[in-house]
């Protein structure tokens, strides 16, 4: 189902919300100091490795495919891997958005592909959330992540086969809700694709519906909750939040961020049975998107697709909703 939205009664957030995040995720630049290698290409498509420094201590690595005869600047999809993905993972979205004349470029997101140790496995993500638990000197659910997209726009800016006023954002699960955080703190991002990764942290709290998301980090929530000696209920899953992801379930929560979207294009894709992203929490952050978009007379801007009879998955037909949205708001 797909549809744009036309009436809503939620309250636009604060005028200071996206200042407030931002103040959050910051920390000191450092030259991006690319590397890039070019990789063998795949039929018509050109492959690159490249990385750039975000932070001191972190280079991020991608992939960046786009159509060996191109010409001049191109618009660009970047694509967010879910948990335990990579940017190797993507290889087959990114090739389709290359062969239909965007430059797609995917990342690995921090303990996840080549920025994992060896040896470590997918404890590593865990281990780094259960860390910022305790220090909360990382944000490893979600905002570091954030810091790394705006980073990467920083440095496709710099590229001459880029048009840095079209680029793209497309992410599934947690490259969902990391694409909808990312669009709302930088403006530079001019189209977003959110895949079943739209959510109201706080109304899952508010209605017991918290446990299907935090199967994507479990193994951090029952360690911290046996050394806490806690009792793993809503109001601990509160407790979690603030420290590892602070504001996720209040003021940095999907209905407080995806207002910050508009007048840019987002499209929303969730699914009707997805335990992880509630239905009924996805409609309150969609309700407070429409909100955005009428005051901004933007409506046309904003569309959802909720996928029927469908759990946490991106399906076929959602994959050419989300192509026909970037052909229609990025290309020329």
């Amino acid at each position: 189902m797909l549809c744009v939205l036309a009436s809503a009664c939620a309250h636009l957030p604060p005028s200071h919300t996206r200042a407030d995040f931002l103040q959050l995720i910051d920390r000191p630049r450092v030259p991006l100091a690319p590397e890039v290698t070019e990789l063998s290409p795949t039929n018509n498509v050109g492959v690159s490795h490249f990385s750039f420094a975000t932070e001191a201590g972190q280079r991020v690595p991608g992939l960046l495919w786009r159509e060996s005869n191109s010409v001049g600047r191109r618009p660009v999809v970047i694509v967010l891997h879910g948990t335990g993905g990579s940017k190797e993972g993507m290889a087959g979205l990114c090739y389709r958005y290359a062969t239909n004349g965007f430059i797609a470029i995917a990342i690995d997101g921090r303990h996840n592909g080549e920025r994992m140790k060896a040896g470590k496995g997918a404890t590593e993500y865990d281990a780094a959330i259960m860390r910022a638990y305790y220090d909360r000197r990382e944000y490893p659910l979600f905002y570091d992540t954030v810091w790394d997209v705006m980073r990467l726009v920083d440095y496709l800016q710099t590229r001459t086969d880029v048009d840095a006023k079209r680029i793209g954002l497309i992410g599934i699960s947690k490259g969902g809700t990391e694409t909808y955080l990312a669009a709302a703190a930088d403006k530079r991002i001019a189209v977003a694709v959110p895949c079943i990764g739209v959510q109201s942290f706080g109304w899952a709290l508010e209605h017991n519906a918290w446990q299907g998301r935090i199967e994507s980090f479990k193994p951090a929530f029952d360690q911290v909750v046996k050394v806490e000696g806690a009792t793993p209920d809503a109001v601990f899953m509160k407790k979690f939040y603030d420290r590892v992801a602070p504001g996720l379930c209040e003021e940095f929560d999907g209905p407080m961020m995806l207002p910050l979207i508009a007048p840019r294009a987002l499209l929303v894709i969730n699914s009707d049975l997805d335990k992880r992203s509630p239905l009924p929490g996805v409609w309150r952050c969609i309700e407070a998107a429409e909100k955005s978009y009428i005051t901004a007379k933007a409506q046309d801007h904003f569309a959802v697709s909720i996928q029927a009879n469908t759990g946490h998955k991106v399906t076929a037909e959602s994959e050419d909703k989300a192509m026909e949205w970037f052909v229609k708001w990025l290309k020329p």
